[in-house]
């Protein structure tokens, strides 16, 4: 099924065969869009929301001068903005980062299942609030961390959200973003990250290549950004202490401090 990533790996029960079948059931059309397509501009009135399918998405808002700050990155199985139904107007852009499949869901088709399933509405405002839970945990990263811990911590979490939904070990995994991308992300400038990523190869705790992420030090990549993966209600968190035993097995020398 088309639906069947939504909330998995969450705290919560996951949706029933007969609820994903309702959740289909809404989905007028898939649609494939190349990367930097924009989907939906902040202010225009919308009629659908989106169901990231394959592929990553960015939610941004623009400075005066045209530069990005990633407010969200999407994953597979995300409602990237189910707040779309009861706001109709999105404050901000939404715009593909990579080659990407979506499912538009007319609002009217989500209304109509919600208002006759409780049990589904319950669980789609839980997608909401954990999109909030998310949100809050950017403005820690952004406010709190400096420019190695922001990078730690946003790679520590896409990897924790990825391992929720089986997609790949929160350790080694695709990410097709570049470093400016990151930068976005991470209220950073390419260069700046460029320097951070130096610095995290030279202390063996961290590469990113191609689009490659390889955690080679996992507790010292979730230390250094004081990742704590509560937020993301995971049913079963990322293990620190046996992704480090493996990490560390996998490479020569010693650790860094």
């Amino acid at each position: 099924m088309l639906t069947r990533k939504v909330l998995q790996g969450r705290k919560i029960s996951p949706l029933t065969t007969g609820e994903q079948a309702l959740l289909e059931g809404t989905i007028s059309e898939v649609r494939s869009v190349a990367a930097r397509t924009v989907l939906v501009r902040k202010g225009v009135e919308l009629e659908h929301s989106t169901l990231l399918l394959k592929g990553l998405l960015s939610r941004h808002v623009d400075d005066r001068h045209g530069q990005r700050q990633f407010v969200s990155v999407h994953l597979a199985g995300d409602l990237v903005d189910i707040h779309a139904y009861p706001m109709k107007r999105l404050d901000h852009d939404v715009a593909a980062l990579s080659d990407a499949d979506v499912a538009i869901m007319p609002l009217t088709a989500l209304k109509a299942i919600t208002e006759a399933n409780p049990e589904l509405a319950r669980k789609l405002w839980f997608a909401s609030l954990l999109d909030a839970a998310m949100h809050r945990a950017w403005i820690f990263r952004l406010g709190r961390l400096d420019a190695v811990g922001r990078v730690c911590h946003f790679f520590a979490e896409t990897g924790a959200r990825l391992f929720a939904i089986g997609a790949a070990p929160p350790g080694r995994f695709d990410l097709h973003m570049t470093q400016v991308d990151v930068g976005e992300a991470c209220g950073l400038t390419g260069v700046h990250v460029s320097r951070v990523l130096k610095l995290l190869r030279e202390g063996d705790i961290c590469t990113f290549k191609d689009g490659r992420v390889e955690i080679l030090d996992y507790a010292a990549m979730v230390r250094r950004g004081q990742f704590d993966p509560s937020y993301l209600y995971l049913e079963i968190p990322p293990d620190v202490g046996v992704l480090n035993a493996r990490s560390c097995s996998s490479r020569s020398g010693p650790g860094p401090p």
